[in-house]
């Protein structure tokens, strides 16, 4: 899994999300002892250091920690080794050739309040989606249980965890039982996994959208509004919304030929996908039937346009609200074109 060098010194960030993975065949929890000592092994790593482990969620294949390090720390040197030891003791019990893990860590810095207590709400939740547990609340393999007083803490201290959704203990309880009420959208889902590698962005023709496993968080966002249709899905996307904004009237000054109209479209299509690291521009020239050359032609232009220069730095979450708006009428439309098709005709 993805990591940058950037990562393994000290910074002002410190509150980090991880994700360890497993390789095919591999299984964190293959039996009850196994997994005691890997939880043992994760509520460790943080009792030194002044680290604190905020919350964790183990599974078959997926174990996943919010720590919080004092400036100076590094999260390189907390995963890493935490995935040397789990990955020496799996082998013990699976004594088979090959990884145990499917990759390098996964690390991510929380920036905000907001994005700490959405990583809380995804972790409790993901025992549920990966069919682990009926409930967030039923699975005893992380740190919810705890957090809401359902089972004894066996080591792992639920503070600080609980400091991030109120006062008193009773109330914070009560808090965050209500805070993980809702469970996630399937979007969030999709962005959730495309960031962490935990499942794999790939065009049609199979190329992955970056040599890391990982999707950019925008690129996830792009992906994940398009449902299931993957990098061609979001170019799709993206192609409409884009077209949209060129017919509308704010861009009657470019002077848009009807002729040059698709050229101009592909071109800021193009720019889009690389500036939100969707993929790269071959990709895009592929997408469309056209070739490498051609696409960078209209590429160039595009930047020397001001108009398209405009719609290129246009803002994500603006895309994204647009093209869910787009999303829906034409949705609308296929509904009400199907529903005349239905009806009988006069003989």
């Amino acid at each position: 899994m993805a990591t940058t060098d950037a990562w393994d010194v000290g910074d002002a960030r410190t509150t980090w999300a991880l994700c360890w993975q497993a390789a095919v065949g591999r299984d964190f929890l293959a039996t009850p002892a196994l997994a005691a000592k890997i939880r043992e092994r994760l509520i460790g790593a943080h009792q030194k250091h002044s680290r604190e482990l905020i919350d964790f969620v183990m599974l078959q294949r997926e174990i996943h920690a919010i720590t919080q390090l004092t400036p100076g720390d590094s999260v390189g040197l907390v995963a890493r080794g935490f995935g040397n030891v789990v990955s020496r003791w799996v082998r013990l019990v699976q004594p088979i050739r090959g990884p145990v893990l499917a990759g390098r860590f996964w690390a991510q810095p929380l920036e905000s309040e907001e994005a700490l207590r959405a990583e809380v709400r995804m972790l409790a939740w993901r025992p549920v989606v990966r069919r682990a547990s009926v409930t967030p609340t039923y699975h005893p393999h992380g740190g919810l249980r705890v957090a809401l007083g359902l089972t004894t803490s066996n080591g792992f201290d639920a503070r600080p965890l609980l400091r991030h959704f109120g006062g008193p203990v009773p109330e914070a309880r009560s808090a965050l039982r209500q805070w993980i009420s809702r469970r996630p959208s399937e979007r969030d889902w999709r962005t959730w996994e495309l960031t962490r590698g935990l499942e794999l962005a790939t065009s049609n023709g199979g190329e992955q959208v970056r040599a890391a496993k990982t999707a950019s968080r925008d690129a996830a966002m792009l992906i994940a509004l398009a449902g299931g249709q993957g990098v061609e899905g979001a170019l799709d996307l993206l192609h409409a919304w884009v077209t949209v904004r060129m017919q509308a009237p704010a861009m009657r000054g470019a002077k848009i030929r009807p002729s040059s109209m698709q050229p101009r479209v592909r071109g800021v299509v193009a720019c889009l996908a690389v500036a939100h690291r969707l993929c790269p521009a071959s990709t895009v020239a592929r997408h469309f039937g056209r070739s490498k050359a051609t696409l960078s032609e209209q590429m160039a232009a595009c930047r020397s346009r001001p108009a398209d220069r405009t719609l290129v730095a246009t803002p994500l979450r603006r895309i994204l609200d647009e093209c869910v708006l787009l999303s829906t009428g034409v949705a609308s439309r296929r509904t009400a074109a199907a529903a005349r098709s239905r009806r009988p005709r006069d003989l």
